[in-house]
């Protein structure tokens, strides 16, 4: 049996989140399958090289827009410990192409619980 893994959220990831909802009024319900993954302790999507953090990318339909998961979200993840997950950002893929390792070690660096 998988233990419970904690999720917090970065400010960065909350205030793209709250922009994205404006625009996307079913973002929250595409993302919760994906967070409950994560409390399982699933690790979804695939590592980002370039950091010497455990940081993955998953890729999440939107629903709001009637796209899949190519042209959907983007979730950028930190696994700090087996235990403790940070939600480092989320954007649309129709409006930003990449995040980079710059971008992720800044988003890291400047967060704190």
């Amino acid at each position: 049996m998988r233990h419970r893994v904690k999720v917090s959220f970065t400010n960065e990831f909350k205030k793209n989140l709250k922009s994205l909802a404006k625009k996307y009024n079913k973002i929250k319900t595409d993302l919760t399958p994906y967070i409950s993954k994560l409390e399982a302790g699933e690790t979804p999507g695939d590592q980002i090289k370039g950091t010497e953090h455990k940081v993955f990318k998953v890729r999440l339909p939107n629903s709001s827009a009637n796209k899949g998961k190519r042209s959907g979200f983007r979730l950028i993840y930190y696994l700090k410990l087996p235990n403790e997950i940070i939600l480092l950002s989320i954007y649309s893929k129709n409006t930003q192409q990449d995040i980079s390792s710059s971008e992720i070690l800044n988003i890291i660096e400047n967060h704190t619980i």
